[in-house]
């Protein structure tokens, strides 16, 4: 076990955040354990939000919002999952944003997707397109998606030109930071969770 994976299992705030019958002594909140943050759509879409519409796709004029699959303004988004490792575990937390490709990326994706064979689109260069909670800004973030088998979502993995998102998910993320994430996305577990 390596020092940093002997700090985190001594950490009285990670064993109650990962017990799965920790109650919060002041509220009776129970754990939530790891869960991602996942967006509803890239930053940029001026329609508002689909799920909050209560549609699976949200249609305005031209403009088109899915779960997975986004154009609007002549850009063209596919939604994605970029994971950050948790040093000192073998968990990754992972965001759920989305990423603007070039059109002729995105036919390519679209026609895998729909034949569910990625053999012929392995991935493409995209730019991150939401800001991360927790995350310091970066002005523009580029990244490479990767399909892999095509069982989930692709993948997001900024380039190292990107210096701050590239080397959390070369080196991971501590377990503060992580708490720090999900206090930035507005719900902040420190509390609930007491001393280290």
């Amino acid at each position: 076990m390596t020092p940093e994976a002997a700090a985190l299992a001594a950490d009285r705030r990670w064993q109650r955040f990962t017990a799965r019958d920790y109650l919060c002594p002041c509220c009776g909140q129970p754990s939530t354990g790891l869960y991602d943050l996942g967006f509803d759509h890239p930053d940029p879409w001026p329609h508002g939000n689909r799920a909050a519409a209560g549609e699976d796709t949200l249609v305005v004029g031209a403009d088109r919002l899915g779960t997975d699959l986004c154009t609007f303004d002549g850009g063209f988004y596919i939604r994605c999952t970029l994971p950050l490792p948790i040093r000192g575990s073998d968990q990754v937390f992972a965001f759920g944003p989305w990423a603007s490709v070039s059109d002729a990326s995105f036919a390519r994706y679209v026609a895998a997707w729909r034949a569910e064979d990625y053999s012929d689109f392995p991935g493409c260069f995209a730019w991150l397109a939401n800001a991360l909670p927790g995350i310091a800004s970066e002005a523009s973030v580029p990244c490479n998606l990767e399909t892999g088998d095509g069982t989930a979502r692709p993948q997001l993995f900024a380039q190292s030109a990107s210096q701050g998102l590239a080397g959390l998910q070369r080196e991971g993320i501590s377990f503060d930071r992580l708490l720090d994430i999900y206090a930035a996305a507005g719900n902040d577990l420190r509390p609930h969770l007491g001393e280290a």
